[in-house]
């Protein structure tokens, strides 16, 4: 069985339309790469010939995982006010050491962007927010130390 995936209406859209380019598209271009090396003669030493079946190769890989995400997706709801952090909750944090604020969307595996403020909910980080309420204090193992988090705002 697969893996449950979350991730939110627009990112699956993002991944359809990545799956539908790879499966006309990209194909097509891959195809006649082939064809272009075939014309060339002698395959066993062409490498252009085996750089683009390799091509071809991955490209086929990434459709079929493709597939499997979009399958195994689970579409992140809008937030339902249950008062506890879940996949889809923005959250704002309170570094306890520096004082620094920061916010964080709680998203699926596939979305993942933290520079961009998003965090996957099978990151460490992600963990350890799930379930936890407004004014609770999370305390994370990171390779800096131990630093904790009060969860000052859950939107």
């Amino acid at each position: 069985m697969a893996n449950q995936t979350f991730i939110t209406q627009e990112g699956l859209q993002k991944l359809e339309q990545e799956l539908n380019y790879l499966k006309t598209d990209k194909r097509k271009e891959i195809a006649n790469r082939i064809q272009s090396a075939k014309d060339l003669g002698d395959l066993s030493e062409n490498a252009e010939y085996s750089d683009a079946k390799d091509s071809q190769a991955f490209n086929d890989g990434r459709i079929l995982e493709l597939g499997e995400i979009i399958r195994s997706a689970t579409i992140i709801k809008e937030h339902q006010g249950s008062g506890a952090v879940t996949v889809g909750n923005s959250i704002k944090i309170k570094d306890e050491e520096t004082g620094d604020i920061r916010e964080y969307e709680i998203v699926g595996s596939q979305e993942a962007d933290p520079v961009g403020g998003k965090i996957s909910n099978e990151s460490p980080l992600g963990k350890a927010f799930l379930n936890k309420k407004k004014g609770d204090m999370v305390e994370i193992t990171l390779p800096k130390g131990i630093v904790r988090y009060e969860i000052i705002e859950i939107f």
